[in-house]
């Protein structure tokens, strides 16, 4: 199966990327743009809406890091939506210490400035 990503980005500067599939070395380049795109755009902060995303592989891991280095540390990623076995991943490599993770999208927080 492949990733689906679609970046969409909100008044408020927030980057919101849609995964949907499965984030491995395979498709990690895919999500790599959109986290460019969204720099380009000098989000705020990332919304990871990962209520599609089945599977996340090391190479998704890297990619997180890479998206903490490229933003900087003054922006939130947050992680919405990511089903029990993503967030297992997050956990035991101390990354969700890193993100914020939410069950939904919630406006009022992340959009807030």
């Amino acid at each position: 199966m492949s990733l689906k990503t679609i970046l969409e980005m909100t008044a408020g500067g927030v980057a919101k990327i849609q995964l949907k599939g499965k984030l491995d070395a395979g498709t990690a380049d895919d999500f790599q743009e959109r986290i460019e795109e969204a720099a380009g755009h000098k989000a705020q902060r990332i919304a990871l809406l990962l209520e599609g995303l089945t599977f996340m592989a090391s190479a998704g891991l890297r990619t997180l890091i890479f998206a903490k280095q490229k933003m900087g540390a003054t922006v939130d990623i947050y992680v919405i939506g990511a089903q029990t076995q993503v967030i297992e991943t997050l956990e035991m490599t101390g990354l969700n210490h890193s993100v914020v993770i939410r069950d939904i999208y919630d406006p009022a927080e992340i959009e807030k400035v």
